[in-house]
């Protein structure tokens, strides 16, 4: 193992020191004296082409080489929200970087997971992030002014997160009922006895039926429970389409990596329901008429690939009160989504203040 770790060290010309990914020089630098450090895959298998590998027979092979992160790290797993990090052996964890508990404990080396072959680089920085927290909490109305002071920027952890991506064609044949408006008139009586004439719409079902065609490219999965789903989905998309790197141990130095609990299995089964839901309405939109009922689609899903890759996230995690929240940013494109406690007190004062102000309308208005 340490001569694996050496190999892919990225010394620094002028101090000797590691190098590591700097976001906010978007390059590998060195973190002692700044040195500007250029990438080189020194002839080893990092820096190849990203491929995209052939979910079938990964399923049913789930080879054992390419395992890990590939270089040293040391591995914690939190008791309470049952993320797993991975991080620099000379990195000290007191808390979990999720959700801000003690209850930590040490889990041996992960070497059975799938190494990741590519990653997004962070090119958001860690002041960037702070700044940007700092006017989240600031124009959070409802929130405690404690909070707003606080701020809570002192826990904020860059993290990359497990994502698997998705290829396929989809060839999918569909049949429906499609529904055509059309308009009749009615005679009928009115209130005071009068006969009167009006419109009423009917419909008029056919059968119909199509075929569509359909590529996914990088269809998203999460491999991570650490970070909560609804805001992870808020603070997306992450450009895998064009700006991966070929994974380089250089690139998460410095930075926990959360090591994935959602496995390939599960990833496949999460992307095949969601690649079903586009093509159900892809289909739907393909049905002719005015409305449409007993829409049935026949998927045929070929050329299934994949790959594992880490994404980059800054993540505050605190404890207000007995609840945990959540504040994300997406150390790529800078979108941000989070969560916080509510002032009840602010929120009955403000209830009580527009009662008040539609007392006195109402008021006005009979007078």
């Amino acid at each position: 193992m340490a001569e694996v770790s050496a190999l892919r060290k990225h010394p620094c010309p002028e101090c000797g020191g590691d190098a590591e990914w700097n976001a906010a020089k978007k390059a590998l630098a060195c973190p002692y004296c700044g040195t500007i450090v250029p990438w080189s895959d020194g002839g080893n298998s990092f820096g190849a082409a990203i491929i995209e590998h052939d979910l079938s027979s990964s399923l049913a092979a789930l080879k054992t080489e390419k395992r890990g992160l590939l270089t040293e790290t040391k591995s914690v797993k939190c008791e309470s929200c049952q993320a797993i990090s991975i991080f620099d052996p000379t990195h000290t964890a007191q808390r979990c970087d999720f959700c801000g508990s003690p209850s930590i404990v040490a889990v041996d080396d992960l070497r059975d997971a799938i190494t990741p072959e590519s990653l997004l680089p962070a090119v958001i920085p860690s002041t960037q992030v702070r700044d940007l927290l700092k006017k989240w909490y600031g124009s959070r109305w409802f929130a405690p002014d404690k909070l707003k002071r606080a701020a809570l920027t002192d826990r904020l952890a860059g993290i990359y997160l497990p994502y698997w991506t998705f290829d396929a064609h989809v060839d999918a044949s569909w049949t429906a009922e499609a529904g055509y408006h059309y308009y009749e008139t009615q005679s009928y009586r009115d209130a005071s006895g009068k006969n009167a004439t009006r419109r009423v719409q009917k419909t008029r079902w056919q059968r119909a039926s199509g075929q569509i065609a359909h590529f996914f490219d990088d269809d998203l999965v999460p491999g991570t429970v650490g970070v909560h789903l609804n805001l992870l989905r808020k603070v997306e998309p992450f450009p895998t389409l064009k700006d991966l790197k070929p994974y380089e141990p250089a690139f998460v130095r410095g930075w926990t990596v959360e090591r994935y609990q959602v496995d390939l299995r599960q990833a496949s089964e999460a992307s095949k329901q969601q690649m079903d839901r586009v093509i159900q309405q892809l289909c739907s939109k393909d049905v002719p008429g005015d409305t449409q009922r007993n829409l049935q689609v026949s998927p045929i899903y070929q050329g299934r690939t994949f790959k594992h890759v880490l994404v980059p996230v800054w993540l505050t995690s605190y404890t207000y009160g007995t609840k945990s929240f959540q504040v994300v940013v997406n150390g790529y494109t800078g979108k941000m989504a989070g969560e916080h406690p509510l002032s009840w007190v602010k929120i009955a004062l403000t209830v009580l203040a527009a009662l008040i102000v539609i007392f006195i309308i109402l008021a006005l208005n009979q007078n």
